[in-house]
């Protein structure tokens, strides 16, 4: 059962003011170090310059030490193949996820609407490079750049969890012009400062656990994390980013995770805020569209109350799933995807 919230207007393409809180003034703490029709592909040059200006928020860039780092990425074409930039949908993960979390959604979307679809890795998750700072700013300004080097034209930008907030950053922040992004779907996630939750938090724990046990196999791992995670398919989730020894028997080689322990942990705090409030930025009116997990708490009556501020244009639909709704009910998240697309298109 859903509900719908529809009142949409135009996108207004204005600038956000002056005033507003910038990615310079956000980091200025942190010391920053320098298929059949898919393909998983890489992105470009890591020296290519910073992403082009576009609005009081982009252009602060220019004078800050911040760089995008290139993506990994996976890319589902359309039946045709001869589309690759129009009209293309642009998935973001969470807090340990990567891009094949969505590949069932994003194969089905790409042959169901035509279009291409492109799943992320974002920094210091997958196969992307591991880099501080783990900053919303920064990890915003790495989407853009993807998608300016690619050329990508009237997006649909999708977003879970941090990969919301993600997106969230991306149009409030108008890294790119008006023009750019089409839609915007965030699932499971409220545009508020708050904490990760104490479980993610106690994922760093048992990981940590599991490296220094130097166990050689996912099985080990996985009876090792049952101290810390009962559920089998989050622990499944979570040791999808886990390496195992090829040769078991080897004596130089032990389970590890792929992604940066360190950084993630240190940028805990990074991750469980958000950047901007009402007020401190002016609202993002493009068709939004808000798909909120019923079992959740991430996506409270107050939570809505403020996405409401900040995206007036926004709908609203629930699911019945806990916070991993894509994974949990993948047909029915799809279909709202389609339905609020081809609304657009109507």
């Amino acid at each position: 059962m859903s509900t719908s919230l529809r009142t949409l207007r135009p996108l207004n393409g204005q600038h956000i003011s002056r005033t507003l809180i910038t990615p310079n003034s956000l980091c200025r703490r942190k010391n920053f170090s320098p298929s059949d029709r898919w393909e998983t592909a890489s992105q470009f040059n890591a020296n290519s310059p910073t992403t082009t200006s576009f609005s009081t928020s982009a252009s602060a860039y220019a004078n800050t030490r911040l760089k995008p780092v290139d993506l990994k990425y996976t890319r589902y074409l359309p039946p045709d193949g001869g589309n690759q930039t129009r009209e293309a949908i642009v998935f973001l993960h969470s807090l340990f996820g990567s891009k094949r979390n969505w590949h069932s959604v994003a194969n089905a979307l790409s042959n169901e609407l035509s279009r291409p679809v492109y799943a992320l890795d974002l920094r210091n998750h997958g196969e992307s490079p591991h880099a501080e700072p783990m900053t919303y700013p920064q990890m915003a300004l790495d989407v853009t750049h993807f998608i300016q080097k690619h050329n990508l034209e009237r997006i649909s930008l999708v977003g879970h969890s941090m990969g919301g907030k993600v997106a969230m950053t991306t149009v409030l922040g108008r890294y790119l012009p008006p023009s750019t992004i089409a839609n915007l779907v965030v699932a499971d996630i409220a545009p508020i400062k708050g904490k990760v939750s104490r479980a993610s938090v106690s994922y760093f724990e048992a990981m940590k656990k599991i490296e220094s046990m130097k166990l050689k196999t996912k099985k080990e791992a996985r009876n090792v994390l049952a101290e810390w995670e009962k559920n089998p398919g989050t622990q499944a989730f979570l040791l999808t980013n886990l390496i195992v020894p090829s040769d078991p028997s080897s004596l130089q080689e032990y389970a590890k995770f792929g992604i940066p322990l360190d950084i993630l942990s240190e940028a805990v705090p990074d991750i469980g805020i958000f950047p901007y409030e009402p007020g401190e930025v002016e609202p993002w009116t493009g068709r939004t569209l808000f798909v909120k997990g019923g079992k959740s708490k991430f996506l409270n009556e107050d939570a809505i109350g403020v996405a409401r501020k900040l995206f007036p244009s926004m709908e609203l639909e629930v699911l019945d799933a806990g916070h991993y709704v894509h994974g949990e009910r993948p047909n029915e998240f799809k279909q709202l995807i389609v339905d609020f697309i081809k609304a657009e298109m109507a």
